[in-house]
């Protein structure tokens, strides 16, 4: 069980965005989500979030510009990305640049889990 983080959600689908936060909310955290990064780095809860879940591909910034960002501030944010549009260059240069996992839609729920887990510092639940 984890303890009760923030976990920040920017896609601008709201299906997937909803379903997200919804898996989200069922490992018993608290989901905030946002329509796009602009938006995200606008709140308040960008202050509190303690691990960022953004899809790759949004109309603004995009989810490795917002991890980017996020990185080279005074509040970096742990990051994992998600996507519709498997690219293995794009996968292996966002590992490569400090993202905490990189994750195909529709996401498995084990590996979002396990992914929040190696965010926040604790140990994966399975070994793969």
């Amino acid at each position: 069980m984890l303890p009760k983080l923030l976990i920040s959600i920017t896609d601008n689908d709201d299906s997937a965005r909803d379903a997200v936060a919804g898996l989200v909310r069922s490992f018993n955290l608290i989901a905030v989500d946002f329509k796009s990064a602009g938006d995200f780095l606008e709140s308040d809860v960008r202050l509190r979030t303690d691990c960022l879940i953004s899809d790759v591909r949004m109309p603004g910034m995009s989810g490795i510009a917002l991890f980017r960002f996020l990185n080279a501030s005074d509040r970096p944010i742990p990051t994992i990305l998600m996507t519709a549009f498997a690219d293995e260059a794009a996968h292996q240069a966002a590992l490569a640049a400090g993202v905490v996992c990189y994750l195909s839609k529709p996401l498995d729920a084990d590996m979002l889990f396990d992914c929040i887990r190696m965010a926040i510092g604790g140990p994966a639940k399975s070994s793969n």
